[in-house]
Formats: structure tokens, C-alpha cells, sequence
């Protein structure tokens, strides 16, 4: 680095990557981020964060560039009073005049000739004022100091004064031979052994020569020490916190997470009955939330899968019946010669087979029942229409034990729902046939439809002996079934209400049995469905 003359100069911009590099960049980061632990990232992002806080070390880089100028500008101005000075006073108190200058402004004081000869210097004179530090004599803690200002000059890109020499002329310094030349003030920074800075300048005196002045400005290097070392300690400090802060966020965020993770792998090999999901209940943010969600979940998926462990027993046994009626059926068959007997028999085969085609069709149904209403498309049913067409095609189909049937339309309504119109036809349907078939011969069965608030309530009753108050709630299981007494056996599968309350469930309603008031005897099935509320069709 050639001698700097004047104030130093800024360094050319730097361009900004395309803007391609900085996709690849992110694209590159991410995927990254992604094969590492959270703890390790929480620790990453509060590190870079930290990283910007050690930029704060340009900064000091910066600080010491303007003291360094700062003291140049001074520098100048002492070497312009003191050439003044000594121009004044003349030759005849020269040397008297150099050492008082030197004592008082604290700097070296050279004189040099218009042919660069010494012709006076204040440490000759007896003023050491100008001393500069050994290296190889300071202690452990300067080498240590020095070897940090070499390490962050480097990382900051500093620029290298060139390291001050001894000249045997006034020759030899740039700025007393720029203002001996050209009659200007100069003045050049240097860099000592101990990697202080040097500042000298000269100024002309008159036509005479050039005095030169040089001082030793170590003040400045022990400022930007002392503040490096302020902003180390509170970066060690800080980064301490930091990190105790980051295990600390991690552990309250990953250990929990690590546990439901693990609880989720057991349910996944097969062991959910094994398996309890911790619900955190000390925890009242987003990994509460989802802990608790994830115990939900698991005991959902334990409920479904005792009910359909319980649905294949009931299906199992619900089918041996009819199976080993047929089969003993058969085996009969093949013993007897009696024809009568034989078409009893085959009778009973045929009976076992309608009961077995029944009973699939409705398993069937019931089993796809809950999937296909998660499907459905929900559109606006008008129940009340629909009630009016299912009891018109009854009234065409003619009534059954002359079973009449009564429809009660209370008000204008509204009596519209969101819902799936041939499976809320079920429901009513199933009800329907259930009331018909309780009710007496020539009885009365009542459809009334209303609404309540934003509720739509539909009431189905009839006439018959209606339901024991331990049965009301069962009567909606599978294969529970209470049917007459009169009744042949094996008519219905147990499955009409269960199927009836899944659909209406399915439609965010409920369906109970109650007991009539207005009568000692019969039952009265209510259907609650909510109202539409002019919302879109639910998919």
C-alpha cells in the first residue's frame, strides 16, 4: 500500500447477486432446514441473529477510520502553527523555539533544509516525546491484543498503513517532500512495530525548508480496543443467554413433540389400544392444542375400532342364526320321505335365505354408511315436500292392516335442511315402517314437522304399546331389535334405527324415542335436523 496523503478514500460499491443465485440460495436452505433437528435450528436462527450483532465490529472499524482522520486533520493543523511559528521566530531562536513547540503540542519536531538536510529535531534536542513500543518486549496480554486487531483487520478488510522506518533525509518522507514541492501541508498515516498508527505531517517554512511533525497516536488503538472488548463481552454474554434460551424453547417445544411422536409410531405399529397420548394439560398453546388433538384422535380411533370389532361379532352372530337353521334345514331334507315334511323344510330354507339376503343387504349398507355420508354432497331438502311424496306413494300403495296415516304441517316453516334427500328419505322411511308395524290393525300413525328456532323437528307416532323406558336409547344399537309379538320372526334384521340414527347424526342431528303424553300406550320417534341458514351446499 502506497503512502496515503489527505483523507482516505471509499471503496468501490460491490453489485448484488442475480436474482436467480438468491432462489437457488433459498431453495438450497430449505432443503437443508429440512434434514436437520428443530432443537439444532432454533439454535441456527438465534446464532445468525447474534452474528448480526457481531457486526457491530465493522462498526468499530469504521470508528477507528474517522478518529484516524480526525487526528490527521489535527495533525495538519499542528504542523501549519508550528512552521508558522518557527518562521516567525527566525533562526536565531530556532532550537529554543523546536523544543518548547515540541514540549507543548506532544509531538516530534523535525527541520529539514531546502536540500533535505536535518537541521533540527526536538528528541536530539532532548524532548522524547516520540517513543515507539517494543513488541518483543510487551507482555502476553498486548501480543494477545495484537494478534486480535490482525485477525478482525483481516475479516473487515482494513486497509494496511505502511509500517513506519527511520529516513535518513528529508527525502525520504512523502509529505515533507510534497511540501517542499509544492509548497502544500501533508500529511501520510503509518503503522508502528506494536501496530499502532503513526501520523505525520509537513508544512513549508517559508523558503527555507519544511518542518515535519510525527506523533505515536496509540490513544486511538486503545479506544477501539476498549470498545472491542465491551462489544465481545456482551456478545459472549448474549450469546450465552441465547443459547440457554434456545435449549430451553427447544425443550419445552421438541420433548413434547418427540412424546407424541412416539405415541403416534405405537398406534401406527397396530397398538392403539395400548397406546395413551399424553394431553399436556399444563400446556395452553399450539403444542397443547395439538396433543390434545392427537388423544382425541387416538381415542376416536379406539372407539371405531371397538365398534367395528363389535359389529363383526354382532354380524357373526347375527348370521349363524339363519345359518344353522339352514343347514339343519338341509340335513332334513335328506332324512325324511314325508312330502309335507320335505315342503315344511324347504320352506324353512327359503325363509333362511330371504333372512340371509336381508340381512347382508342391510350389514352392507350400514357398513358403507359412515363413508359415504363423509362424500355426500349436501343440497337444500325440503323435508316437508319430502314427507308429503313418502306419504303419497303409501297412500298409492294402499295401507297396510288399514294402518292409517296423518300428516301435521305446523305453520309455514321454513322447513328446509342441508342434507342428502335419499338418505333422509331413509330415515323417515325406516320410522314409518317401525310405527305401521307396532301400530293395531285400523290404528293411527301421526307425521307432524315443525320448526323451533333453528331447529326443524319431526315427530313420528303411533298407537301401539310403545317402548320401555330402559329400551329407548338400546333400540338404536345393531341387531337390537323389539318387534311385536304377532310379528314372524326373523323380518327384520335389528339394523332400521342404527342405520335411521347414523344418517341423521351424519346431518349434525339427533334422534330419540320418547313416550306419548297424550296417550297410555305408543311411541313417539323425534327427529331434530338444523335449519338452513341460506349457506352453500356442504361437500
Amino acid at each position: 500500500m502506497a503512502p496515503a496523503t489527505g483523507f482516505p478514500t471509499s471503496s468501490p460499491p460491490v453489485s448484488d447477486p442475480p436474482a436467480t443465485d438468491a432462489l437457488e440460495g433459498s431453495d438450497l436452505a430449505l432443503r437443508w432446514s429440512g434434514q436437520i433437528s428443530l432443537t439444532r435450528r432454533i439454535l441456527a436462527v438465534n446464532i445468525v441473529a447474534l452474528l448480526l450483532l457481531a457486526g457491530g465490529f465493522f462498526y468499530l472499524d469504521s470508528f477507528r477510520s474517522r478518529l484516524i482522520d480526525s487526528r490527521v486533520a489535527q495533525a495538519l493543523r499542528e504542523a501549519r502553527l508550528i512552521g508558522e511559528a518557527i518562521t516567525a521566530g527566525g533562526t536565531r531562536r530556532r532550537d529554543e523555539l523546536v523544543v518548547r513547540l515540541a514540549q507543548d503540542s506532544g509531538v516530534r519536531v523535525r527541520l529539514y533544509d531546502n536540500r533535505n538536510t536535518l537541521i533540527a529535531d526536538s528528541r536530539a534536542l532532548g524532548v522524547r516525546n516520540f517513543v515507539l513500543s517494543d513488541p518483543d518486549k510487551d507482555d502476553w496480554g498486548q501480543a494477545i491484543a495484537r494478534f486480535l486487531d490482525a485477525t478482525i483487520d483481516t475479516v473487515v478488510g482494513a486497509p494496511r498503513p505502511p509500517l513506519y522506518r527511520e529516513r535518513r533525509n528529508g527525502a525520504g518522507w512523502p509529505d515533507a517532500s510534497a511540501a517542499r514541492d509544492g509548497k502544500i501541508i501533508a500529511a501520510t498515516v503509518w503503522r508502528a512495530p506494536d501496530r499502532t498508527p503513526v501520523i505525520t505531517a509537513a508544512s513549508p517554512i517559508g523558503d527555507d525548508g519544511v518542518v515535519l511533525t510525527a506523533v505515536n497516536a496509540r490513544d486511538i488503538t486503545q479506544v477501539v480496543r476498549v470498545e472491542r472488548f465491551r462489544l465481545g463481552m456482551v456478545l459472549l454474554v448474549v450469546t450465552l443467554l441465547s443459547v440457554l434460551l434456545s435449549l430451553f424453547l427447544a425443550r419445552t417445544i421438541v420433548r413434547p413433540l418427540r412424546r407424541l411422536a412416539r405415541a403416534a409410531v405405537r398406534v401406527r405399529l397396530g397398538r392403539a389400544r395400548e397406546v395413551v397420548v399424553p394431553r399436556l394439560p399444563d400446556r395452553r398453546d399450539e403444542i397443547g392444542s395439538l396433543a390434545r388433538a392427537l388423544s382425541d384422535m387416538s381415542l376416536a380411533l379406539r372407539a371405531r375400532i371397538d365398534a367395528i370389532e363389535a359389529f363383526a361379532a354382532d354380524v357373526a352372530h347375527e348370521l349363524k342364526n339363519p345359518l344353522a337353521s339352514l343347514r339343519s334345514a338341509v340335513d332334513g331334507l335328506g332324512l325324511v320321505s314325508d312330502p309335507a315334511l320335505q315342503a315344511s323344510l324347504l320352506g324353512i330354507v327359503s325363509d333362511d335365505v330371504r333372512r340371509l339376503d336381508r340381512l347382508i343387504t342391510d350389514i352392507a349398507e350400514a357398513s358403507r354408511l359412515d363413508a359415504q355420508l363423509s362424500r355426500a354432497t349436501f343440497e337444500p331438502i325440503d323435508v316437508a315436500a319430502l314427507l308429503e311424496g313418502l306419504l303419497g306413494q303409501r297412500e298409492e300403495r294402499g295401507h297396510e292392516r288399514g294402518v292409517r296415516i296423518r300428516f301435521d304441517r305446523a305453520g309455514e316453516g321454513p322447513f328446509t335442511v342441508l342434507g342428502e334427500g335419499a338418505r333422509l328419505e331413509r330415515v323417515f322411511e325406516n320410522l314409518l315402517d317401525n310405527a305401521v308395524s307396532f301400530s293395531p290393525g285400523g290404528g293411527l300413525v301421526t307425521v307432524a314437522a315443525a320448526s323451533d328456532r333453528d331447529t326443524l323437528v319431526v315427530r313420528v307416532e303411533d298407537e301401539g304399546v310403545g317402548v320401555p323406558e330402559d329400551a329407548r336409547e338400546t333400540i338404536f344399537r345393531r341387531f337390537q331389535s323389539i318387534r311385536p309379538e304377532a310379528e314372524a320372526f326373523g323380518q327384520h334384521s335389528g339394523l332400521g334405527l342404527a342405520i335411521a340414527r347414523t344418517i341423521v347424526e351424519g346431518h349434525q342431528g339427533q334422534v330419540t324415542a320418547e313416550a306419548r303424553e297424550d296417550r297410555l300406550a305408543g311411541a313417539r320417534f323425534v327427529v331434530r335436523l338444523p335449519l338452513m341458514r341460506g349457506g352453500s351446499a356442504r361437500g
